[in-house]
């Protein structure tokens, strides 16, 4: 009787002090070391990437009890667009925003969802690409701790001069999205300008550049509505995008840590994370439509289909880079096509 006394007595006790302490730090989380995480992206402050970014920190906050909480550096303040997934790797931010399409030859595995018209939209491509790439992440992205993937809503080309079908791209300067854009430019009789996405306006102000392939509302965002008049209608590209984070970050964290950080690193945070800024790409179409000395350019069915017979070699292209780097493509690109099918998402 002593001993079950003494027990109700203890357990009162540490509600006691439960209640002292507010109630939301567990033993376990107090004795947690605290984590606060650099979070480096490198788009503006008005970008919804970064409100996002702010919310699945808040998030991590909240489940961790507080022992992980971060500071969010946007507009390329810890490093420039390029470099965010060596930043990553070598602990200059502790949580990156990665362009794999920005390092051509590197990362070939993920270039797979960057194909030309491969995918239709980006809620149901964010979830295709996010649970498609878990199975190849570990070994194409093995000194960062892959967290995420997703893509942006599909993209397309804005252009200084009119372009209509393929053979417009002769002699062309594009500074392209990524990788595979850069390749379709050259397969077409372009040629790529290199910048980063904060660099391009000025690119194609200063007449390095004649076009641009980027996403809808972004355009005005970073201001190159000001310095183009043409946009074709149709969803030529996404871009993939990796969540990357510092993996002795990740290891050193506490088990219970390490909970929280896997629970915000799956496919569901993947969609959550970028369904502000799906939303507000997709919402730039009616924007364009209606801007003021730009014309969006509409691609009849059999113009589209000699789109996609010109750019059909990329895929082969991409089929050498994998298989240089160990790949099997055919398996590859055939999870990733299952993946879109089951989501809603193939073009």
């Amino acid at each position: 009787m002593f001993d079950r006394i003494l027990k109700s007595g203890l357990v009162i006790a540490a509600m006691g002090l439960g209640s002292l302490w507010g109630g939301a730090v567990s033993p376990t989380a107090a004795a947690d070391k605290p984590i606060n995480l650099k979070i480096s992206l490198w788009v503006p402050p008005t970008h919804p990437l970064v409100k996002s970014a702010q919310d699945w920190a808040d998030s991590i906050a909240k489940d961790s009890g507080g022992t992980i909480t971060a500071s969010i550096f946007p507009a390329e303040q810890l490093g420039k667009a390029f470099d965010h997934y060596d930043m990553v790797r070598d602990g200059i931010a502790d949580v990156g925003y990665v362009s794999p399409g920005y390092q051509p030859g590197r990362f070939p595995l993920i270039n797979a969802a960057q194909l030309p018209f491969t995918i239709a939209n980006a809620t149901g491509g964010t979830a295709a690409v996010d649970s498609w790439y878990r199975k190849y992440a570990g070994t194409e992205m093995a000194d960062t701790h892959f967290c995420l993937a997703f893509v942006h809503d599909p993209g397309s080309l804005h252009s200084v001069k009119k372009i209509v079908l393929p053979g417009d791209m002769k002699g062309l300067k594009v500074r392209p999205a990524q990788q595979t854009i850069g390749e379709m430019v050259t397969l077409l009789g372009g040629t790529n300008i290199q910048a980063s996405a904060p660099e391009s306006r000025d690119a194609l102000e200063r007449g390095i550049a004649d076009a641009i392939t980027f996403p809808w509302n972004s355009v005005f965002l970073f201001g190159i509505d000001k310095v183009t008049r043409y946009t074709l209608d149709v969803p030529l590209y996404t871009t993939a995008y990796t969540w990357s984070l510092n993996k002795d970050v990740y290891d050193n964290a506490s088990p219970e840590q390490k909970k929280v950080l896997d629970a915000h690193c799956n496919t569901e945070w993947a969609v959550k994370l970028s369904s502000a800024w799906t939303e507000f790409e997709h919402a730039g179409r009616a924007r364009m439509k209606t801007a003021s000395g730009h014309e969006v350019v509409e691609l009849t069915p059999e113009q589209i289909d000699l789109w996609r017979k010109a750019v059909a070699p990329l895929q082969s292209s991409w089929e050498k880079q994998v298989t240089a780097k160990g790949g099997d493509p055919k398996q590859v690109l055939d999870d990733l096509k299952k993946s879109l099918s089951d989501n809603n998402a193939a073009f």
